[in-house]
């Protein structure tokens, strides 16, 4: 259990950074795009409309150890030695590397329409006054973007906290699903999983679960809150 919290952590703070950090310049730099947004807003998107499942299994090829696509491009620009058939083992070197990069993949685009739409939402005249003034972008971003944006991006990172909780069926695919031999990629909701339905200790599943609902609730609580905040902001 204290493996799979420290693990559940780790992802948490990952996507985090990852998700919310890469939403949020990615959606500043569409919004400032004139022609062409609508491409970016599709393309990045996309990963969410794709399964978890598919997505896991699809990155097990990218990762293989041999034949896999990474390593296959590592040899191509001479990172490693294609004569000597020199491979990284990414899954067994890297698991949890492996791991974030799909989930946080497959997020990036959802939290990037949120942000985009609570940018949308703030008044043009707002940054035609700062241009009168003299702003610098900088500066703009500063004092009315990010500002007026802050709900927004409270909850995104509320609604990655839960995701990272939730976090179950990326590392079931990519792994064995027991934890034992991926005992680096084992979260709270895979160790449940595991004590419930492989281990039949459904009284130490059941109590891991309610936990994880008591937190999630918790969680889900203050995520209304902050959006109620943000509808009386923008009226």
């Amino acid at each position: 259990m204290l493996i799979a919290l420290k693990n559940t952590g780790i992802m948490i703070i990952a996507t985090i950074v990852g998700e919310v950090g890469l939403a949020i310049v990615l959606s500043l730099l569409v919004s400032n795009i004139k022609k062409g947004a609508g491409f970016f807003r599709v393309v990045y998107f996309f990963p969410i409309v794709i399964s978890a499942t598919a997505l896991g299994l699809l990155f097990n090829l990218v990762f293989l150890y041999d034949k896999g696509m990474i390593n296959q491009l590592l040899q191509l620009i001479g990172v490693l030695d294609a004569g000597k058939n020199e491979l990284i083992d990414w899954k067994a070197t890297h698991p949890m590397f492996t791991m974030l990069v799909p989930v946080i993949w497959q997020y990036v685009g959802f939290y990037f329409i949120i942000l985009l739409t609570g940018l949308s939402g703030i008044p043009e005249d707002l940054y035609e006054a700062a241009e009168i003034d003299g702003a610098s972008k900088w500066q703009v971003y500063q004092k009315i973007t990010l500002p007026l944006i802050k709900p927004t991006i409270i909850y995104i990172t509320i609604t990655s906290i839960i995701g990272g909780m939730q976090l179950f069926d990326v590392p079931a695919t990519m792994s064995d699903g027991t934890g034992e031999p991926d005992k680096a990629i084992l979260t709270t909701a895979m160790y449940l999983y595991n004590q419930g339905f492989k281990n039949h200790n459904y009284g130490y599943s059941a109590a891991i679960s309610v936990g994880l609902f008591v937190i999630i609730g918790f969680m889900s609580f203050i995520s209304l809150r902050v959006m109620k905040g943000k509808e009386k902001n923008y009226g």
